[in-house]
Formats: C-alpha cells, sequence, structure tokens
C-alpha cells in the first residue's frame, strides 16, 4: 500500500502542485470568515483524488487547453461543501484529525460558507460557455443532496437491504467522482463512447471508494482515520458490512447486534463486540470482496483506450481507491 501511495502521489506531482494553486486562486470570497472556514476543510488533508481524476480523463482523452486545472477544483468545492454541511447533520467533533468547523465557527457559518461554496462550482462551471458541463455539476448536487437525504430518513433502519444502500451510496458517494471523470472527457470533446467508459470507470471507483471508507469505520484506528472510529455505528448508520452481517447472524447473535444499533449510546467494549460480530458472520470480507469486484470492473471501462502512462495512472488509482488506511 505504501509503494502505491507513494509511487502514484509522486508521478502526479505537478498535477497535485496546479491544484493546490488553483483550489486558493479560485476561492475569491467577499469576506474573511468565508475563506477562513472554507480553508478550515479544504487544506486539512486531502487526496485531490476527484481533481485529478479529472484532469487525468481529460488528458487521457486529449485535452489540451488550460481550463482543466481551474474546472477540477469545483470536484472539491462541492466535496468540502458536502463535509460542512454532513458534520452538522451527523453531530461529527473531528474531521481529518482537526475539530470540525461548526465547533469553531458555528452551524449557521458552516452551512452559509458550503452554499458559498456550491454556488462557486456552478460560477466556475459557466465560464465553460458549455451547457453539458453545467448540467453534469447541478445533476451531482441534486443526487448528493438525496442520497444524504436518503441515509438520514434510514439512520437506524434495521431493515436497509443492500441495494437500498448501494442507491445512497452512489448518489452520495459516486456521482461526484463519475462527474469529475465524466467532465474530463467532456471538456476534451471525446466521442460518446470514450465519455460513457469514463463515467463508468468513475461511477465503479466511487462505489468502491465508499466502501473502503464504510469499511475503515471497523478496522482503522482513530489517528489514521482522522475521526472517531465507530462513528457511523453511533450515528446510526447502517453500511454494508453491518447490512450483510445482520442478515447472516443466527437468531441470539442477531437481537445482541440489534441491540447494540439501537442502543442511546454504545460503550467501547459494545464496538468491540460489534466489530466480532462483523468478522464472525463476513460482514467485513463480503465488503472487501464486493469493493474490490466494482475496482476491477473500473479497470476493464479503461480497455477502450490505448496502453498510455495516463491510463496506467488511472488502474493504479482504482487499486488506491480499496487499498488505502486514511
Amino acid at each position: 500500500m505504501n509503494d502505491l501511495k507513494y509511487r502514484l502521489f509522486a508521478s502526479v506531482s505537478n498535477d497535485l502542485q496546479a491544484v493546490e494553486s488553483a483550489l486558493h486562486e479560485n476561492l475569491n470570497p467577499f469576506l474573511d470568515i468565508v475563506s477562513k472556514v472554507a480553508e478550515h476543510i479544504l487544506f486539512s488533508g486531502g487526496k485531490r483524488l476527484r481533481p485529478l481524476l479529472m484532469i487525468l480523463c481529460a488528458r487521457l482523452c486529449g485535452y489540451s487547453g488550460r481550463y482543466d486545472k481551474t474546472l477540477s477544483t469545483v470536484f472539491e468545492y462541492l466535496h468540502a461543501a458536502t463535509l460542512l454541511h454532513d458534520d452538522i447533520v451527523d453531530g461529527a467533533d473531528l474531521r481529518r484529525g482537526k475539530p470540525v468547523a461548526h465547533a469553531i465557527w458555528g452551524s449557521a457559518a458552516a452551512v452559509l460558507v458550503g452554499d458559498f461554496l456550491l454556488a462557486r462550482c456552478l460560477t466556475i462551471a459557466a465560464e465553460t460557455e458549455n451547457p453539458d458541463v453545467v448540467r453534469v455539476i447541478a445533476e451531482i448536487t441534486e443526487n448528493m443532496s438525496q442520497g444524504e437525504i436518503h441515509q438520514l430518513v434510514k439512520k437506524r433502519d434495521l431493515n436497509l437491504s443492500e441495494s437500498e444502500y448501494l442507491e445512497v451510496i452512489r448518489r452520495k458517494t459516486a456521482v461526484l467522482i463519475q462527474g469529475a471523470c465524466r467532465i474530463g472527457a467532456l471538456i476534451a470533446n471525446a466521442p460518446a463512447h470514450r465519455c460513457q467508459a469514463l463515467a463508468d470507470y468513475g461511477l465503479s471507483i466511487g462505489i468502491a471508494f465508499q466502501m473502503a471508507d464504510d469499511l475503515l469505520d471497523y478496522v482503522a484506528d482513530s489517528k489514521d482515520l482522522g475521526k472517531n472510529v465507530g462513528a457511523d455505528l453511533r450515528e446510526g448508520k447502517l453500511t454494508l458490512p453491518v447490512i450483510f452481517a445482520l442478515k447472516q447472524a443466527d437468531v441470539p447473535d442477531r437481537a445482541e447486534m440489534k441491540r447494540i444499533l439501537q442502543a442511546d449510546s454504545i460503550s467501547d467494549k459494545d464496538f468491540e463486540s460489534f466489530k466480532d460480530f462483523l468478522h464472525k458472520y463476513k460482514g467485513i470480507s463480503y465488503t472487501k470482496e464486493l469493493a474490490n469486484r466494482h475496482v476491477q470492473n473500473a479497470k476493464s471501462f479503461l480497455s477502450v483506450f490505448e496502453p498510455s502512462e495516463t491510463r496506467q495512472l488511472l488502474m493504479e488509482i482504482a487499486d488506491y481507491a480499496l487499498a488505502r488506511k486514511e
């Protein structure tokens, strides 16, 4: 994993530096507080995979313009906006190892800065004068909102199915990564079949990425994760490891799992017991297996492109989506 991470990020260091510059240059708020709140979430250690994917997909399709770095900031601004809002909804304390924005500046400021970032995305997208690009950004924002609402209404719902879970993560996570890949192809004026191949690649990566993220809540530690482990469980979010294990558990163990899930607060002891159930009933291994299947699917969609350094980087990003530890 460390070798993959080092090789991947070393090979795109120039692109990542350009993205960092563009994020600073294009934030362009009117008030200092907007900068402070936005920078708190934007520059707290994110890997920039979404903007990087847009840039690489554009390059793979032969893009030769100069707007790719600026446009790529849309995906980081969108992501940051949702994190600001989600942390309030979830009652989170930490994000990437730091206090959440609303704990420092208050919920009102965090919500409004999130709104500003969403608006900034549309302004930057509009500069392309490409209605397809603007439409994709608008559709992403709508889908992500609906995904979060769907997850909210299903909190602590022990009847949440695997298919519903997949629909939630498609909307709240995967469409943003899918959109980054699609727009990379769009700005390069790629033919329809190549646009679709990269959109399918991005969707598969996004689903695998979220499954891996859900696994980290049970297999990582707080220092590596940058937030408290077990947060999903304590917030009443049923993710795939839980959904699968609940379905497989015998009657006594299922009853104990339900007791923990429905408790007003979950002790460290109960959390450790719950993790044991996830391993016992293959919730962890099943999720890893399914995420890996999506990674392999993602790679297969790149077969429409000739072998190249850029295609290889996209293949390695697919592996990284599953193998990451934080």
